[in-house]
């Protein structure tokens, strides 16, 4: 227990992240392909190395600099978001950068909650997501998705309760890779406006669609974003992940409080990697999908080799992100399941525990992250340690 005399941590209440548990199986069981982890194998644009030296070529930039962003980024954001996400927001006193999209989650939990309040996930949920909640002494109130892992917005409308203060959708899925409806997304983002509360969406996945999958962003239902919360990130698409930028599309009321939690967490993102963003959305889209078309035949790859394995799990085909969400017919506890699969046959994915998939056996599998060939070594692995194990 970690405590002083008498004090204990709230930390006590917050589950430990998986990646570096899973990751220090790896390290002690070499050549272990891991499945694991959510990143790409690509590197951001050429544009990006140009921008960083107008950084470096301006001495005063080495200061602090604005709180909520450097305003030639928030522009291009703001131009971003109304020219592919239809988010037309009143100035870009609405756009807020962060320090990588979890960031902007715990700004929005922050901003919009007192202790005990509570937040709706869609089970399986993000476990970053979850931890937050915990860590802010709010609820998170868990509402089961169907089958195919798609929303049940009933069920979400009977979770709320006065205590409520927002829903959270991420779509694309993490962990599962599902992509919402239009339909579906109209419902939650309605539901949030007659009930008074935030509808928090996370859609760092944008840019990952397939089989003709359209990403839909909640906020295009709310003029001017009064009651959404949008999040987005730069590191999946553009390969990004070490440079931690993300941004929010926020209701101007809250930018007060976003203000207050950001400058006392991180005074300003790092604005050499505002300056390496401001590179990135000059190359725009473009230079994702050319990435995206690879990682698309390597989804094939996988759902072919899942297929291999009908007699023993499932997964719905998902449409986006870059995860698979397996559902094994075991009662093998899951982590049981993973240390195993590391230890024996050389590959590793993520427990579905930590994503709140407590009852039954699930496995995430996560495909972006290695050259097309190591994934299929991976899954060919992992296929046969599933037969060889169940």
């Amino acid at each position: 227990m970690v405590a002083t005399g008498r004090f204990v941590s709230r930390m006590q209440a917050v589950q430990s992240p998986i990646i570096p548990i899973v990751g220090e199986l790896i390290r002690k069981n070499p050549g272990t392909i891991s499945l694991g982890q959510g990143v790409v194998s690509y590197g951001p644009p050429p544009e990006v190395a140009r921008s960083i030296a107008n950084f470096l070529a301006d001495a005063d930039l080495n200061k602090y600099r604005e709180v909520q962003g450097i305003p030639e980024l928030r522009t291009a954001i703001a131009r971003k978001l109304a020219a592919e996400n239809a988010i037309r927001l009143d100035g870009i006193h609405q756009v807020v950068v962060t320090a990588g999209s979890n960031m902007g989650f715990v700004n929005a939990l922050l901003a919009i909650t007192q202790p005990g309040d509570e937040i709706v996930l869609q089970v399986p949920y993000y476990f970053n997501h979850e931890m937050a909640i915990a860590m802010a002494s709010c609820k998170a109130v868990l509402v089961p998705t169907d089958r195919n892992y798609q929303l049940q917005v009933e069920a979400i409308e009977a979770a709320i309760t006065d205590r409520t203060r927002a829903i959270v959708t991420i779509s694309p899925n993490n962990p599962t890779g599902a992509v919402y409806p239009s339909e579906a997304l109209w419902a939650v983002n309605q539901l949030c406006q007659a009930r008074g509360i935030y509808h928090i969406s996370d859609e760092a996945y944008e840019y990952f669609t397939y089989d003709g999958a359209v990403h839909v962003s909640p906020a295009q239902f709310d003029p001017g974003s009064q009651h959404t919360i949008s999040l987005f990130s730069l590191s999946k698409a553009y390969g990004f992940a070490s440079w931690r930028i993300g941004y929010m599309a926020i209701p101007a009321r809250l930018l007060e409080s976003v203000q207050k939690i950001q400058d006392t967490i991180l005074i300003c993102p790092p604005v050499i990697s505002q300056y390496a963003a401001l590179g990135a959305l000059t190359a725009g889209r473009a230079y994702c999908a050319e990435k995206i078309k690879a990682i698309a035949t390597t989804r094939l790859s996988i759902l072919e080799a899942i297929a291999s394995l009908e007699s023993v799990c499932t997964m719905p085909e998902a449409e986006g992100a870059f995860y698979g969400l397996l559902a094994l017919g075991t009662s093998m506890p899951a982590m049981t399941l993973v240390e195993r699969l590391i230890r024996d046959h050389g590959v590793a994915v993520i427990p579905g525990t930590t994503f709140g998939m407590n009852e039954g056996c699930y496995l995430r599998v996560a495909y972006a992250a290695l050259e097309p060939e190591t994934v299929k070594e991976g899954c060919d692995r992992l296929v046969s340690g599933l037969k060889s194990i169940l």
